[in-house]
C-alpha cells in the first residue's frame, strides 16, 4: 500500500475519536495504556480471549502474545470485550498508531465531560486526580484494580435518575504486568518498570517483579503498525455514536473504497492470461490475421490447412496409426504375387522331360524298335515345344545316349 493511501491519510476527526474511545476513556491509566497498545495486536487479542475462556488466567504469562495483550488478559471481561468487538478494537489500534496525540487528547476531553456531568470522581475503587491540563485515574487500593462499568450514552452528559453512572467489577490483583502508564504531559504511553511514585510506589511492595514483565526490552513501547492495513467493517463502528449522535464514519468508508478500487485495478489485467490456454490452437493458425474472428482465418486458407490438424491425431498415437497403416502397408506385401511370375522357372519342370532318359532306361532289357521310334518322336516333339527357352538344346543330347545300346546289337 503506497504512502498516503492507508488509514493514516484519512484520519479520524475529533468527534469520531470521541465516539470511538468513549467505552474505555474512563479506565484507570495503567489498564488504559495496555489496552491502547494491545488494540494494535488484534490477532493476539483474539487468541488470548479464547485462552481465557478455556483456561482462565492460568498460563497467560508464558504465552507468545505481545506483553500488552498478556497484561490485558489478566482482566477477562476486558479482553473478552475487545475480542467480541474486533472491528472496534482494530479501529482503536489504527487510531493510536496514526494519531496517538489526538487519541490522548480525545480521552482527556471525554474525562472532562464525565467530570463536568458529575459522574467522574474518587471512589474506594479508583482515585481521580484533576490537574489543570489533564485528569488521571489510578487504582485507589494498593492490591486491587477495579474495571469501571458505565453507559457512554449517559455518563458523559448527565447523572442518572437513580444510582451511580459508573459502577465497578470485582477487584483484580495488581501485578507486574501493569508495567506501563500514561504520560499526559507528552501525550504518550511509557514503561515505568515499577519505579515511580503514586500508585506505583504504593503497590510495589505487593508486586512480585518478574523478568517476564519487568525488563529493559520493554523500555521502548512498540506497537503493531501493520494494523493500518487491516480491513474494518465500518458499519460495525457506526453504532459507536454515544457522544456525538450525528457523526458516523462514512468519510473513512469512502476513503477505503477509493483505496480498494485502486488496489483492484491490477486483477483486471489477469484476463490477458486466457490466450495462454489457446496455444494449442494458435500454433496452427495465423493469430495476427485481422479476420481471425471470421472463421478463424481466410476461408481459402482454412480448408487446405485443416489437414494440418490431422497431424494432431497422429500425436494421439493409437487412433491415427492403425487407421493409416492397414490400407497401405498390407497390400504392399501382397505384391509378392509378382514373384510367381519369376516362377516361369516352371520352365525348370521342362527339364522334367528327363523322363526321356527314363524312357530309355526302361527299354534296356526289352528293346522294341517301333516303341522306341514312337517314343523318340514323342520325345522330339516334347523337346521341340520349349523352343522359347534356350535350354531345349540339351534334348538332342538325350538321343545320343542310345548309341551304347546300338553297340549291344553288334555283340550277337
Amino acid at each position: 500500500m503506497a504512502q498516503g493511501e492507508d488509514y493514516s491519510y484519512e484520519i479520524f476527526s475529533p468527534e469520531q475519536l470521541d465516539n470511538l474511545l468513549a467505552p474505555i476513556a474512563l479506565y484507570p491509566d495503567p489498564l488504559l495504556s495496555q489496552v491502547l497498545v494491545a488494540a494494535t495486536f488484534v490477532d493476539d487479542v483474539d487468541e488470548a480471549a479464547r485462552w481465557v475462556r478455556a483456561n482462565g488466567v492460568n498460563g497467560i504469562d508464558e504465552q507468545p502474545w505481545d506483553v500488552s495483550v498478556r497484561a490485558v488478559a489478566h482482566y477477562p471481561s476486558v479482553i473478552g470485550r475487545m475480542a467480541d468487538r474486533i472491528d472496534w478494537t482494530t479501529s482503536v489500534g489504527q487510531a493510536y498508531v496514526n494519531q496517538s496525540t489526538d487519541v490522548m487528547m480525545s480521552i482527556q476531553r471525554l474525562r472532562r465531560m464525565a467530570h463536568n456531568a458529575g459522574n467522574l470522581f474518587t471512589t474506594p475503587q479508583q482515585q481521580v486526580l484533576i490537574e489543570e491540563d489533564y485528569i488521571s485515574i489510578v487504582p485507589y487500593d494498593a492490591a486491587y484494580l477495579y474495571v469501571p462499568i458505565y453507559d457512554p450514552y449517559i455518563c458523559y452528559y448527565r447523572r442518572p435518575v437513580w444510582g451511580l453512572a459508573i459502577t465497578f467489577s470485582i477487584g483484580f490483583l495488581i501485578g507486574a504486568w501493569l508495567n506501563r502508564d500514561c504520560d499526559w504531559h507528552h501525550h504518550r504511553i511509557y514503561y515505568h518498570g515499577w519505579h515511580g511514585r503514586g500508585w506505583v510506589e504504593r503497590s510495589r511492595p505487593r508486586v512480585h517483579l518478574s523478568e517476564i514483565y519487568v525488563s529493559h526490552r520493554y523500555e521502548n513501547v512498540e506497537v503493531n503498525r501493520r494494523i493500518v492495513d487491516r480491513h474494518v467493517i465500518l458499519g460495525n463502528i457506526n453504532r459507536y455514536n454515544s457522544v456525538h449522535r450525528d457523526v458516523n464514519y462514512n468519510n473513512i468508508r469512502a476513503n477505503n473504497e477509493r483505496i480498494n478500487r485502486q488496489n483492484h485495478v491490477r486483477p483486471p489485467e489477469q484476463p490477458a492470461r486466457p490466450p495462454v490456454n489457446n496455444r494449442v490452437m494458435n500454433r496452427n493458425m495465423d493469430t495476427t490475421n485481422p479476420r481471425l474472428d471470421q472463421y478463424r482465418g481466410h476461408e481459402g486458407a482454412q480448408r487446405p490447412e485443416r489437414p494440418a490438424p490431422a497431424p494432431q491425431p497422429q500425436a494421439q498415437p493409437r487412433p491415427a496409426r492403425p487407421a493409416h497403416t492397414p490400407p497401405a502397408a498390407r497390400p504392399a506385401p501382397t505384391p509378392p504375387a509378382a514373384r510367381p511370375t519369376p516362377t516361369p522357372p516352371a520352365a525348370r519342370p521342362a527339364p522334367t522331360p528327363r523322363p526321356a532318359p527314363h524312357v530309355f532306361g526302361r527299354g534296356e532289357g526289352n528293346f522294341d524298335p517301333r516303341a522306341s521310334s514312337q517314343r523318340g518322336q514323342s520325345s522330339r516333339q516334347q523337346m521341340g515345344q520349349p523352343r522359347s527357352t534356350p535350354r531345349a538344346a540339351p534334348a538332342p543330347r538325350a538321343q545320343g545316349k542310345p548309341a551304347p545300346a546300338a553297340s549291344g546289337r553288334r555283340k550277337p
